[in-house]
């Protein structure tokens, strides 16, 4: 609980402008807050089940490029050694005829723990995607030569969709995705290779992002991991600050 309410006061200031010279940097820069039930990634839980407050600083340029860092708090329930996790990210993203691109780099740190752990780890990362109006879809793949806890290469392969609901107030839409992990070394990263979705409801509310996930795995709790990997259901409030 200290650890998360600190995480809060370090996000939550945030919202104090923290750009005292932003008007002499090119593009534009944004933060935001989140709190969720639980933090989850990729079908895999890293809040040890439990709540976890969230939030980034993001910079945007005209020419496609961006930057920025976000982070979370975590508990892998590995004897208190990890409590932070921040993610230092860049790319540049574009539109070709309709369809989007991003290319970027993502690398996840994990202050505090010991760095035989070897935890931190670098991902390199492309997205498509369309806008068919009805519905937008995308793709990504991410991989990483040395993942984390040391486990090998990885390879991350995902499919997204969202769809509005103009007939639902406050700008609602429905979200699915399916994604399968690939890890060189299962035992080292304690699973094997799996397939994670999930689907989910959300709603933009006088600028509050609020939504209700359902995810899943492939992998079964009681045997293939210790927790966090089985059916559950995600609430999440998010909010943009100036």
């Amino acid at each position: 609980m200290k650890n998360f309410l600190l995480m809060s006061a370090a996000f939550l200031s945030m919202s104090v402008p923290a750009f005292a010279a932003e008007d002499s940097i090119p593009g534009e820069f944004s933060t935001n807050i989140g709190f969720v039930s639980e933090y989850s990634w990729r079908g895999l839980s890293q809040s040890n089940e439990g709540p976890a407050v969230q939030g980034g600083i993001d910079w945007t340029h005209d020419s496609g490029f961006y930057a920025g860092v976000w982070g979370s708090n975590v508990n892998f329930n590995d004897g208190d050694e990890a409590h932070v996790e921040t993610d230092i990210y860049a790319g540049y993203s574009g539109e070709v005829n309709g369809f989007t691109y991003d290319i970027g780099a993502l690398y996840y740190a994990y202050p505090g723990a010991d760095s035989d752990l070897d935890y931190n780890f670098f991902e390199g990362a492309l997205a498509v995607g369309y806008d068919f109006d009805v519905a937008a879809v995308s793709a990504s793949v991410n991989y990483s030569p040395d993942f984390f806890a040391d486990s090998g290469d990885a390879t991350y392969v995902a499919g997204y969709v969202d769809v509005p609901l103009p007939f639902m107030p406050f700008d609602t839409k429905v979200s699915g995705s399916v994604g399968h992990q690939w890890i060189d070394e299962n035992d080292t990263y304690g699973v094997d290779d799996y397939t994670d979705w999930g689907i989910g409801l959300s709603s933009n509310i006088e600028g509050f992002d609020i939504g209700v996930k359902y995810i899943d795995t492939s992998l079964d709790e009681t045997e293939d991991c210790a927790d966090g990997c089985a059916e559950r259901v995600i609430v999440s409030l998010t909010k943009a600050l100036p």
